[in-house]
Order: structure tokens, then sequence, then C-alpha cells
């Protein structure tokens, strides 16, 4: 079985549109969503709808869970701040309660999923090599992965390295064996890349052979940019899709 798994498309249609056609073409069994489906860009309720057409799994992230009412905005950036109050206006009563009803981790398959962390679903980062080691020794299955970082990762347990955990920012086409290791996997954002590839980013994991493939998409940056403006949105949540920031 392949499942296509992706996360934090931040309400970014044009993104997802392409991410779809290339998940489409792949020809996987099943795409999973790993949260953050809303916040930041312009087309929320678009993004919304295209996932529950396509996908098996749906997990809130924090972002949907605050554009839903059902957590606080508290320690979000002044751009954050003013999107997420943009974006629950645009999302009707039922959208807010669907967005309530989903979990914000699961097993599936045997495979931890999580937006954010096992630990901490819906807001912790695991970005650092305390946080990866903690995390990995805690898990049960063998493989979680989780999104939330907007950074295409792998974190193994490695006690010769500083924290106890290695981690490797991933690329295009870039392939992992599982084997016998426990993992933690970021497949990237889709809709607000942030490690300099400003293309949409997706995970393909094998459950067969045992093997996790990373995707990179191109996409029309410049209408999803234009789409933010119109919307009245702060000028950076725009100007950083260009760069992968």
């Amino acid at each position: 079985m392949r499942i296509g798994i992706l996360s934090d498309v931040h309400g970014n249609l044009e993104a997802l549109q392409s991410t779809l056609r290339a998940i489409e073409a792949a020809g996987v069994d099943e795409l999973w969503s790993l949260g953050d489906v809303v916040g930041y860009g312009a087309r929320p309720a678009a993004c919304l709808a295209l996932l529950r057409e396509h996908c098996s799994v749906l997990l809130a992230g924090n972002h949907d869970l605050v554009a839903a009412g059902a957590s606080s905005a508290e320690g979000f950036s002044r751009s954050a701040r003013i999107a997420i109050s943009w974006t629950g206006q645009q999302l009707s009563e039922s959208e807010r309660e669907e967005i309530r009803s989903w979990p914000s981790a699961m097993q599936q398959h045997g495979i931890g999923l999580a937006h954010g962390s096992m630990r901490d679903p819906a807001w912790e980062y695991v970005v650092e090599p305390e946080v990866a080691r903690a995390c990995l020794e805690e898990q049960i299955q063998q493989i979680v992965v989780v999104g939330h970082s907007h950074l295409a990762l792998s974190w193994r347990a490695d006690p010769e390295v500083i924290g106890g955990a290695a981690g490797v920012l991933r690329t295009d086409g870039d392939e992992l064996e599982f084997g016998e290791r426990n993992w933690i996997l970021n497949p990237g954002s889709v809709g607000q890349p942030r490690d300099r590839d400003p293309r949409a980013g997706w995970i393909e994991l094998d459950l067969d052979l045992r093997t996790a493939r990373w995707h990179r998409v191109a996409y029309d940056i410049a209408t999803a940019q234009a789409a933010i403006r119109t919307a009245g949105l702060p000028d950076p949540l725009a100007d950083r899709l260009g760069a992968g920031l």
C-alpha cells in the first residue's frame, strides 16, 4: 500500500491543486492530511472542500482549531492573528463544527500521525534534537509522521550527536528505508514551505517496501500571492511564499 501524506496547506488553493494533481499522477492508494488546512492563505473554504473530497484522514492543526473557535491565538504573530481572525469569518458554522470534530493525532495502518507531535498533538514543534529524542523514546509506532514546522525532515535517535537525535532536511526525490529504527518524518508544507524551497511538499510512504520518498511540486505562486493581497491580508504572508520562508 502506498500512502500520500500532506500537511500545512494554510488556505493556499493554488499549491493544493498542484499537489493533488501530482499525488493523483503518482497513483497512491490513500491520502492523509496532517492539519493546518487553513490560516495565512486566502482560500480556506475551498481548500477544506478539496481535502474533504480527497482525504481519508483529516487531522486538526493549531490554526484549524483557532479558526474553529476551539483554541486561542495566544502566541501567534501579528500577521498570523490577523489572518486567523479573517479565516474564521470565511468559514461557515458547519465548517467550523467539522474542524472541531477532527482529532489532532491518531494511528492508521500502524503509522502514528499528528499535526505537532504524538505528545502534544496540535502544538509541539519537532525541530530540536532534544524534543525529537524525547518523542522517539516515547512513541509506540516505528514510524510517526508530523507536520506543523513546515520543514521537510526526518529524525532518528543517535546518541553520538548533541541532543540525542539526528535530523536531516529532505529535498525533492530523497528516499529513506525504514529498516529497524524508529523514525519521525515530516512531509513539509503544501501552502507555506519554510526551508527556502518555495515548492509545495508532500511525502509518499510505501508500506510494503517500507520506504518514504519526499516530493516537491511547483505551483502558481504569483496567483496565490495576489489572492492574499486582494483579501487584505498582511503583505508578509504573500511575500514569504516566493522565498520559501
